[in-house]
């Protein structure tokens, strides 16, 4: 299923590692501090996006992203 969500990324060497759906872009700035924070690499960066994206349902019934889909 294709929609609109807000995701946060783990970017590492410039390429996408893990991106996590997040219910709002106020939460996903607040995990971004968050993983800021915590995280010593130099080379990791975290950015919050709004973007449509493949999302499928996991066999507990929650919600992930299959592909990004960045325009």
């Amino acid at each position: 299923m294709i929609e609109t969500v807000v995701a946060l990324l783990m970017i590492v060497n410039n390429e996408i590692k893990e991106h996590r759906i997040q219910p709002s872009m106020s939460e996903c700035l607040k995990g971004k501090r968050y993983a800021e924070r915590s995280e010593t690499g130099s080379s990791i960066k975290h950015q919050c996006i709004k973007s449509k994206a493949e999302t499928e349902f996991n066999i507990d019934g929650s919600k992930s992203i299959k592909k990004l889909i960045l325009e």
